[in-house]
C-alpha cells in the first residue's frame, strides 16, 4: 500500500486490531455464510438466495451481493466448484478482487508540504481522523501544520486545538465565523514559510443537502490551488461505518462535488455491518485509506485490502 508519504510503517499487531474490529461483523457476517454452506451437497437456486441474503444482511448492498454472487455462480455453473469449502474459498477471492480494483488507485508521493483536505457530515469522526492522522505523522518525524477551516462550528476549532497539543502540532485558526477559504490560505502560506511537511486542513460538516457547503468546498479547492499548485494532493471523505448504507448517499454527494481521492471509515468496531466497505469499494469506486478500529488516538489504521478479507474469513 502507498501513502502520500510512500509505503506506511508496518507495526507489528495491526493485523490482530483489525480482526478484533471486525468481530461483530464476522459473526454475523461469515457466521451465516458459514450456516448457509454447511452439510450442503449441491448448489441449487435456494443456497444462492441464501448467500445473496447473508451479504444482504452483513450491509454489503443489493448491487454489490448480485454481482458477488453472480461470479461465484458461474464459477460453480463451469464445475470449478465441488463442495462448501471451494464456495467459500470463491467468495472470499470475489471480495477481495473487488478491494483491489480500487486499491490500486494510490497516491504519489509528494513534495512537502503535502495538503489534505478532510471532508464529511457532522458527526461520522472528521476531527479525532484529522488529530489520530496528525498523532501518527508526527510519530514518523513529520512536521504537521494543522488548519481549523471549519470556521461555522466553534467546537470544532476547540476540538483541533486539543488534537494539536495531543499531537505536538501547531494549528492556523480564526475566530468562529471567518472565511474557510481565508483561514486554509493563512495555514498553506504558513505551511510555505515553515518548511512544514504536510497540512491537514477540516472543513465544514453540515448536512450535505445545503449545496452552498459544495460551493464553499470548491472555494477552498481552488484557494488550495493558488497558493499551492497540484494541492490537495489528497482530498479525505471520513465515513462512519455504523450508519451503513444510509451513508453511501451522503457519500455521493460529496465525491460529485469536491474531487474526493479517498475515504477513512471510522467505528469499524461499532458495527456488524462492516460489509459496508464492499459497498464503497464498488459503488464509490474510492480507495479505502484508513479505518477508524477503537478509542485511542493510535486507533486509526492503514487499510490493507488483504487484511480486512483475511481477518473476515480467518
Amino acid at each position: 500500500m502507498q501513502t502520500l508519504f510512500g509505503p506506511p510503517e508496518q507495526k507489528k499487531g495491526l493485523f490482530d486490531r483489525l480482526q478484533k474490529a471486525v468481530q461483530s461483523t464476522k459473526q454475523s457476517f461469515m457466521g451465516r455464510v458459514e450456516e448457509v454452506l454447511r452439510g450442503k451437497k449441491e448448489f441449487d437456486e435456494a443456497l444462492w438466495t441464501e448467500l445473496e441474503e447473508a451479504l444482504i444482511a452483513g450491509d454489503v448492498g443489493m448491487a454489490t451481493t448480485e454481482e458477488v454472487i453472480q461470479r461465484v455462480r458461474r464459477q460453480a455453473e463451469r464445475g470449478q466448484l465441488e463442495d462448501p469449502a471451494s464456495v467459500k474459498a470463491a467468495l472470499k477471492g470475489e471480495l477481495l478482487a473487488l478491494l483491489e480494483t480500487t486499491s490500486n488507485g494510490v497516491p504519489k508521493a509528494q513534495a512537502a508540504p503535502v495538503v489534505v483536505l478532510v471532508v464529511g457530515v457532522n458527526g461520522t469522526g472528521k476531527t479525532t481522523t484529522i488529530g489520530r492522522l496528525a498523532y501518527q505523522w508526527t510519530q514518523q518525524g513529520r512536521k504537521v501544520l494543522l488548519c481549523a477551516g471549519d470556521t461555522f462550528r466553534a467546537a470544532a476549532i476547540e476540538q483541533l486545538e486539543v488534537w494539536g497539543e495531543r499531537a505536538s502540532c501547531e494549528i492556523i485558526k480564526q475566530k468562529p465565523g471567518a472565511d474557510p477559504s481565508a483561514v486554509i490560505f493563512d495555514a498553506l502560506s504558513a505551511a510555505k514559510a515553515r518548511q512544514m511537511d504536510c497540512v491537514i486542513a477540516d472543513t465544514a460538516g453540515r448536512l450535505h443537502t445545503k449545496t452552498n457547503l459544495m460551493a464553499e468546498l470548491d472555494k477552498i479547492r481552488r484557494t488550495c490551488q493558488r497558493v499551492i499548485p497540484g494541492s490537495p494532493h489528497e482530498v479525505l471523505l471520513v465515513m462512519d461505518a455504523t450508519t451503513g448504507q444510509n451513508g453511501l448517499q451522503q457519500a455521493r454527494q460529496f465525491t460529485e462535488s469536491t474531487g474526493v481521492t479517498g475515504i477513512v471509515l471510522t467505528k469499524l468496531d461499532g458495527t456488524a455491518k462492516g460489509g459496508v466497505v464492499l459497498a464503497i469499494a464498488r459503488e464509490l469506486r474510492l480507495p479505502i485509506r484508513y479505518v477508524g478500529v477503537g478509542e485511542q488516538k493510535e486507533d486509526l489504521l492503514p487499510f490493507d485490502p488483504k487484511q480486512f478479507i483475511e481477518s473476515l474469513f480467518a
